[in-house]
């Protein structure tokens, strides 16, 4: 019996318990979930490395993700968050969901089961080496996210599984295996709850540690985010002042020569001209730590 599918005898009087007492369960359940991330660390950070590596050399390379029901929609999630945080382009995202877009708001569980789609749905996006594919699945066997995973590994993309039991298929099946043991549900195989925490929080780390070593990260700043409203542009200028060590009024600036993008911002804030600080931006692959040490070694 797969962990995520005991019925635990540890919840076997759950809803008869008082109201408190029955969110402190679950919650008990959730810290589990969060401790399973521990163990998961080391193939993380070997995960988010290759998937630097492999996005860095192809500026077409895509970030795709995999899965059914709840896997699928954290995915998403995880991928659109990407573009206002680290303006990661959308055209660099991509995702394999089991019953199509309509199934991130509806229910269609039938649709994990179905090979024949996940591979039609995979030939579609043209998987190429450049790409990379995490795969998502609480139980490790949904077909979808397996035939999904192996499609992108025989059209030699980067493939990464995260799952929540030992021994599963998906895991044995990728180039990154990521076992998160969160254990039994509260409620017993409702993976939405304990699976589903660990596996948002390994998204998180994989994708910010990704693109950290993409160099969309400086002094801990967010250098790509996209200013698309009057919060960001407010943050962008902080950012630009902090990053360069100067005011904000020579932040905002610096920013509205550059259309309000921040790393060139910062470069120009520092009294370098658009023009070259885009040039260093470019020759060093957009990591201002590198466009830096270059300046300092001239």
């Amino acid at each position: 019996m797969r962990k995520t599918e005991e019925f635990s005898e540890d919840y076997r009087d759950l809803e008869t318990r008082e109201s408190a007492d029955i969110l402190t369960a679950i919650l008990d359940a959730q810290e589990r979930g969060l401790a399973s991330l521990k163990p998961a660390i080391p193939a993380l950070a070997a995960a988010a490395d290759a998937a630097a590596e492999r996005l860095r050399a192809d500026p077409k390379g895509r970030l795709i993700y995999a899965g059914a029901g709840t896997s699928a929609r954290l995915g998403v999630q995880d991928g659109v968050e990407l573009v206002p945080t680290f303006g990661w382009p959308e055209s660099r995202l991509a995702y394999l969901i089991a019953g199509g877009p309509a199934a991130l708001t509806r229910t269609q569980e039938g649709a994990e089961d179905d090979v024949n789609q996940a591979m039609a749905d995979a030939r579609a996006l043209l998987l190429r080496e450049s790409d990379v594919c995490i795969a998502l699945s609480a139980s490790g066997i949904t077909p979808y996210a397996i035939t999904a995973a192996n499609a992108a590994r025989t059209g030699g993309a980067l493939t990464i599984g995260i799952a929540n039991n030992a021994g599963a298929p998906l895991l044995a099946s990728v180039d990154h295996a990521i076992l998160l043991e969160s254990g039994p549900e509260p409620i017993g195989g409702s993976t939405r709850m304990s699976a589903g925490t660990a596996q948002k929080i390994a998204l998180n780390l994989f994708s910010t540690l990704t693109m950290i070593r993409l160099g969309r990260v400086y002094r801990g700043m967010m250098v790509d985010v996209i200013a698309s409203n009057a919060k960001l542009r407010k943050r962008a200028i902080r950012i630009v002042a902090e990053g360069s060590d100067t005011d904000a009024e020579t932040a905002r600036a610096a920013l509205e020569t550059t259309d309000y993008a921040v790393k060139p911002a910062i470069l120009v804030a520092q009294g370098i001209s658009t023009d070259e600080a885009a040039e260093l931006l470019e020759t060093h692959h957009g990591d201002l730590h590198a466009v830096l040490a270059a300046r300092t070694a001239q």
